[in-house]
């Protein structure tokens, strides 16, 4: 029997732990190469000559003016059709509007109020629409707003935004 001063050896480990620590670190390792590479983006093949495929970009910004007239249209049509009421319609103008807004130049009109666009100098069609138009209609009491003159209004902001 050892005495009490005699030292014992450190306890070993078997080969079979580190094998798999080793085993875990590489399938972290791939793992995270298989998102990298599932997730990075393609690359095109082009040919000299051959026609680009992607629009450019003043394409991108015409397209967007134009789907954007096309819903201030929907909006006006329903509204002389009698299917949305002055309030509703010129809330809706004042939407889209501000969508086209945040869409187009990345300005999050959709969340400031007038005030804070006013502070951020965005362009006058834009705080001209939302004054005269939207504001009176959606927060004021009494008659709404002629939404045909909202959406005049709200067309202006679209064609003339930078």
């Amino acid at each position: 029997m050892p005495a009490s001063d005699d030292l014992y050896p450190p306890a070993q480990y078997g080969w079979g732990w580190i094998l798999l620590a080793v085993a875990v670190l590489v399938v972290i390792a791939l793992g995270a190469w298989l998102v990298i590479a599932l997730t990075k983006p393609k690359r095109s093949l082009t040919i000299a000559g051959a026609p680009a495929s992607a629009p450019l970009f003043v394409d991108v910004l015409g397209a967007l003016r134009t789907d954007y007239l096309g819903r201030i249209q929907q909006i006006e049509d329903a509204y002389r059709s009698r299917n949305m009421d002055p309030h509703t319609a010129n809330l809706e103008l004042s939407r889209t509007v501000r969508a086209f807004v945040n869409e187009y130049s990345g300005l999050e009109a959709p969340v400031l109020s007038l005030d804070d666009l006013e502070h951020r100098g965005v362009h006058p069609a834009l705080i001209d629409a939302l004054r005269r138009h939207y504001y009176p209609s959606i927060f004021q009491r009494g008659r709404p707003i002629d939404p045909v003159a909202g959406a005049e209004a709200a067309r202006k902001v679209v064609t003339s935004w930078h």
